[in-house]
Parts: structure tokens; C-alpha cells; sequence
């Protein structure tokens, strides 16, 4: 087998990939130098690969993503092919930043660091506790599910929505479908977004949503931009009825010139709670891969296949 892997592995990493197929040709890249001659015969792609290098392909049996969503890869997908990804690697990474941010905002972190830069010693008032909050988790999967265990070590009352699957984990108080959304939100102290781009979760929470938020709630989006609808989050901002920590915008990166810049209320990091900022994160996507490398030598059944027709892990 050909193998092109584009992620930044280190010499262990390569280690515990080369072991998975010691017969494998295993070639090392990334996504600024991958080409079309690197990718045309090879049997597996770990990492994102550029779509149009995609295309060109012949012989590609696996797909293994380096990111938990497949924006844009189920359509572009060589027949032939499976497509997996690395679900279960970014919990810590991102669960932690989740935390951080929500801290950031509930203890006023933000406007003392602002603060600071501007030399003003200033008391900014009255902060809130995570002890006794209602915190609304939008998506409880692996992302969702580590910022939820933390919030509720913390004393939280954890509400979660999913697709579908209302098997409770013991770390959620509460547990929903999709369908209920809107009268959850109103109950909400903390919005948490963690879901991929599908067409269901487009703008999901729009004006309207957004309207229902309590006064003084705080949004977290940590999944895809384009779940929010970024004029509709920048109104509700803007005379600090609400405020925000986004991880991710739509569009993105964020223009420079964007109002929501400028807010107060609002805490903007430039997509980076996952990547691979956090060595654990690596290590994490290196072990999937070499498993789905193994199973794919060895004729046997793949780990985070992804399904075809709704996006998601197959069950």
C-alpha cells in the first residue's frame, strides 16, 4: 500500500503508523506541499486533503480525515473509497477551551485583560458562577459531552441535545432532541454549540433563537460558523444583551473591518480550540488512523467510518 500522510507527526508518531502496515510505503507531507503526483496512486489519505488533489486519485480505498467534520468530503469522495474521520480525538483539547472561555466571560477576564493594556485599574462589577448555572449543550457528542462533564464537576445543571439517541449519559441532567430547541433555550444560562455543518444545522440559531435567550446568557460555538447567523449574533451583542465566545465564524476568518470585533461581550479566537495545539490531539488522531491503516490491510472492519448519506459515524 501507498500511504500519504499530511498531518504534523513527529518521529513516534511515524513509529506507531509504520507499524500498522510494515509493508507499506508511507510517504510524508502536508498541505502546502502535498501535489497530484504524491496523491494519484495511493491507497489512504490521513489528513484534509485539498479537494481538487482529491479528484485525481485512482486506487484510494480510505479517506481518514484529520478533523471530526467531512464538510464538503462525502460529495467529493472517489468511488471506491471510505471516509472516516477522527471523532473522539478533540474532546480535551476543545472541552478545555469551552471551559476557559465560559470562565473568561461569566468571571469578566476579558475586560480586565482589556484593562490592563489600557493601564486602568477599575473594578467591572458583579460576576457569575458556573455553580448552579443551566448550561445547554447543542450537540453531546465527543466535544460536547467533555465540556459537559466538566461543567457539571463544577456544579452545573447540564441540559444536552442530540441528533437522535436519548440514552442519557450520567453527566447530563437532561436530554432532548433537536425538535426541542426552542423551548430550551429560554431556560439557558450558557449556550454551548459543538455540531458540524449539515444542512440541518445551518443557522440554526438565528434571530429568532437568539431572541430567546435569557438576558445576560452566554453563547459558546466551538462547531461551525455558519450554525449562527452572524448579523443576527452581532445584534443581540451589540448592547451586551447577550455575549459570545466563537471559536469558529461564518465567514471565516472573520473580516478585519467586522463590527463583532469591537465588542465587549464578545471573546473571538481564530478556530484554533482543536488543530493540533494540544499534542494530545495528535496523538489521539495518529492512533485512529494507524487502527483504520490496520483494518484496511488486514480486511477488517474500520474504526469512525463515516456514513455516506447523513455525515455522521456509523452506527
Amino acid at each position: 500500500m501507498k500511504i500519504v500522510v499530511l498531518p504534523p507527526v513527529d518521529d513516534g508518531h511515524k513509529k506507531i503508523l509504520e507499524s500498522a502496515c510494515e509493508d507499506a510505503q508511507f510517504i510524508y507531507s502536508d498541505l502546502e506541499r502535498v501535489n497530484e503526483e504524491m496523491v494519484h496512486d495511493a491507497d489512504v489519505i490521513f489528513g484534509n486533503v485539498p479537494f481538487e488533489l482529491l479528484k485525481k486519485t485512482e486506487k484510494l480505498k480510505l479517506l481518514q480525515l484529520a478533523a471530526a467534520g467531512t464538510d464538503g468530503y462525502i460529495q467529493t469522495l472517489p468511488k471506491g473509497a471510505v471516509l472516516a474521520n477522527v471523532t473522539g480525538a478533540f474532546g480535551l483539547a476543545i472541552g478545555e477551551h469551552m471551559l476557559g472561555v465560559t470562565l473568561m466571560l461569566m468571571k469578566r477576564l476579558h475586560q480586565y485583560r482589556d484593562n490592563q493594556l489600557k493601564h486602568d485599574w477599575r473594578d467591572m462589577g458583579n460576576v457569575n458562577s458556573i455553580e448552579g448555572a443551566t448550561v445547554l449543550v447543542l450537540g453531546m457528542g465527543d466535544i460536547g459531552g467533555s465540556y459537559a462533564k466538566k461543567m457539571k464537576a463544577l456544579g452545573a445543571y447540564i441540559i444536552g441535545v442530540r441528533r437522535k439517541d436519548l440514552t442519557k449519559p450520567e453527566y447530563a441532567d437532561e436530554l432532548y432532541l433537536s425538535s426541542d430547541i426552542d423551548s430550551l433555550l429560554p431556560r439557558a444560562d450558557i449556550v454551548a454549540m459543538a455540531m458540524p455543518s449539515m444542512k440541518e444545522t445551518y443557522r440554526l440559531m438565528d434571530a429568532r433563537r437568539l431572541a430567546l435567550l435569557k438576558d445576560g446568557a452566554i453563547l459558546v460555538n466551538v462547531g461551525r460558523g455558519n450554525a449562527i447567523d452572524t448579523e443576527a449574533l452581532a445584534d443581540a451583542c451589540e448592547n451586551g444583551r447577550i455575549s459570545a465566545a466563537i471559536d469558529v465564524t461564518d465567514p471565516e476568518p472573520l473580516p478585519s473591518d467586522h463590527r463583532l470585533w469591537g465588542m465587549e461581550s464578545v471573546v473571538i479566537t481564530p478556530h484554533i480550540s482543536g488543530f493540533f495545539h494540544l499534542k494530545k490531539t495528535l496523538d489521539n488522531e495518529v492512533d485512529i488512523a494507524a487502527y483504520n491503516i490496520c483494518a484496511l490491510a488486514k480486511g477488517e472492519p474500520f474504526r469512525n467510518l463515516v456514513d455516506m448519506e447523513t455525515g455522521y459515524l456509523k452506527k
